[in-house]
């Protein structure tokens, strides 16, 4: 995996790419769907903080991984599966949006979550083996990632009336990583 040149030019988003965001598309659309059905009913600010707490899964997990095809270009069946394993990930998030919506159960949510973060710590580590000039960001990145992992893999067991107050705690981990 050779890290990819900042000054390439006209470079286009590949089909997988393409594929991947779409996939993300169907999770905020689960998402906006569904808060937009209990605005509907008059339900405000239960779903407000569902979509939120969503999206913000959604959106970490999609900026990450730019960040990474930002930094890397590989194009070999590896990375193809790794990106296929996130995928996944995102579909089962937003198989879950229902659940957290309307019984403010966020497991789901969060398996899918972990599962692309999961996908993406590989990422780092294959990249932290190829790229010896970048081997420490990129093991601290997948450190990073995976240290915060731990903590949303713990909320499965905690009641889920202390997911939110505990999310105020998780998102600005998530957040940090780009800086420890």
């Amino acid at each position: 995996m050779q890290p990819r040149d900042p000054q390439e030019r006209h470079r286009a988003a590949t089909s997988l790419e393409l594929l991947f965001d779409l996939c993300f598309v169907v999770a905020i659309a689960s998402g906006a769907g569904e808060l937009h059905h209990a605005l509907a009913h008059g339900q405000v600010l239960g779903p407000v903080i569902s979509y939120l707490l969503v999206f913000f899964a959604i959106w970490w997990a999609w900026m990450n991984y730019t960040w990474f095809a930002s930094a890397y270009d590989p194009d070999d069946t590896l990375h193809r599966l790794q990106v296929m394993v996130q995928m996944g990930g995102v579909l089962v998030l937003a198989a879950g949006v229902p659940q957290a919506f309307e019984q403010h159960n966020f497991r789901v949510v969060t398996a899918g979550y972990v599962i692309m973060r999961l996908a993406l710590i590989s990422q780092w580590l294959r990249a932290a083996r190829c790229d010896q000039a970048r081997r420490t960001t990129a093991l601290r990145y997948a450190g990073g990632l995976f240290f915060v992992q731990l903590g949303w893999i713990a909320l499965a067991f905690l009641p889920t009336t202390v997911w939110a107050y505990l999310f105020l705690v998780m998102a600005p981990l998530e957040l940090l990583v780009p800086v420890w």
